[in-house]
């Protein structure tokens, strides 16, 4: 009976290492020299190929803002945004940096806001957004009209961007949920393509956001049964003020990060990102709190060699990490793991690309070593290596 179970054992280890090693070839053939890292649940290394070498995360970096994130402010954390009113009905708006200010959720907070303070017209909304300095700059992010390179900012409607159609001169909303407005239109006129498209708001012209946000306000305000007759600018709320009405983010932090990681938004990964710093070392955010607080975090973990980071998005050429760091990284994660997108296989990722840059992290369903942790990082501008070898890892192990 001993000599069966032993030879059955045998027998078994020798067709796991018989499959690894099928698997081994097969990665070295699709990538080899590319980066392709595996371990098991006990931390088992099953597949570590060319992992010593250090690479550029691309967008899965906010692997990484999703963990820390979720360290400091924690899954059911809501951004704030703050609505003062002064003896002359004028509106005040602090923005705290919410990066979901969505159409949907203005016209949510327009109809608080006239249960708050009533229907009668305001004269004139002040848009604070001194949370967020105007010498803040992201490494990475360019000043151009691409969406994805859009500013942050304390205080912006749908993530800094327009969305319109463009005919000519004539500029119409590409959303039905979102008014146009005078800022949207000799926006898209100057920088937007024929046809439909999305833009950002300018690196250059840091209020600029901030207005559009104020426009956009100023509509759904009107929208539900109030009305704006002043001007809208940028300035600092009235000292001795208290809010009116304190908005907090319909979404809670862990919707947020889905979003983010499902939709690879810079945009939010910066604000997340941003908010890290500001929480745990005070207002206004700065990217070197943030920076600070990575660090010691990471550093904690054992992790501030192998996770070097510039900003949080993966946008940056700057960010470094190694493949090794990386997994042991998503072993920290693994509690968030359905923040990611998930495959019909089971398999939960995140992606990264940038010129040059195809990468691909998460944690793979296998049919022999269960969950494991992956990381594959490539050159060249093909991401369909990445898939087909999470699949080698998936049908392989």
């Amino acid at each position: 009976m001993w000599n069966y179970l032993l030879a059955a054992t045998c027998a078994l280890i020798l067709l796991t290492t018989q499959t690894v090693a099928g698997v081994k070839e097969k990665i070295a053939a699709l990538a080899p020299s590319g980066l392709v890292f595996v371990l098991d649940e006990k931390g088992n290394e099953l597949v570590a190929h060319n992992a010593d070498q250090t690479f550029g995360p691309a967008s899965v970096a906010k692997i990484v803002t999703a963990w820390l994130a979720m360290e400091v402010l924690g899954g059911d954390y809501r951004f704030e945004t703050r609505f003062y009113l002064d003896e002359d009905r004028v509106l005040y708006v602090r923005g705290g940096g919410d990066p979901f200010l969505v159409s949907e959720e203005l016209a949510l907070l327009a109809t608080r806001l006239i249960e708050a303070f009533g229907n009668e017209p305001i004269n004139g909304i002040v848009l604070d957004t001194s949370y967020y300095p105007d010498s803040l700059r992201i490494p990475g992010i360019e000043n151009d009209n691409e969406a994805y390179n859009a500013p942050n900012s304390a205080l912006a409607a749908n993530f800094n961007t327009i969305h319109a159609v463009r005919r000519g001169k004539t500029v119409r909303s590409a959303e039905k949920q979102t008014p146009i407005t005078p800022l949207a239109i000799a926006q898209f006129r100057a920088r937007g393509p024929a046809g439909r498209g999305r833009i950002s708001l300018p690196q250059d012209d840091p209020a600029a956001g901030a207005r559009y946000a104020g426009e956009l306000l100023a509509a759904f305000i009107a929208k539900a049964g109030g009305s704006v007759k002043g001007k809208i600018s940028t300035g600092s709320v009235t000292e001795g003020l208290e809010p009116v009405y304190v908005h907090r983010q319909s979404r809670d932090l862990a919707e947020i990060l889905t979003q983010m990681l499902i939709g690879s938004n810079n945009y939010i990964a910066n604000q997340v990102f941003l908010e890290i710093g500001a929480h745990r070392l005070g207002a206004p955010v700065s990217l070197e709190k943030s920076l600070r607080v990575a660090g010691e975090i990471l550093a904690e973990h054992d992790l501030a060699d192998a996770i070097v980071l510039e900003e949080g998005s993966g946008i940056s050429r700057g960010n470094r990490f190694t493949a090794r760091g990386l997994a042991k990284l998503l072993h920290h994660f693994a509690p968030s793991a359905d923040l990611l997108r998930k495959n019909r296989a089971g398999s939960r990722y995140k992606t990264g690309t940038i010129p040059g840059v195809r990468t691909l992290a998460g944690y793979a369903v296998t049919s022999k070593h269960g969950l494991v942790r992956f990381v594959i990082a490539l050159g060249g501008n093909t991401g369909k290596t990445r898939f087909r070898l999470l699949r080698a890892i998936e049908g392989g192990l």
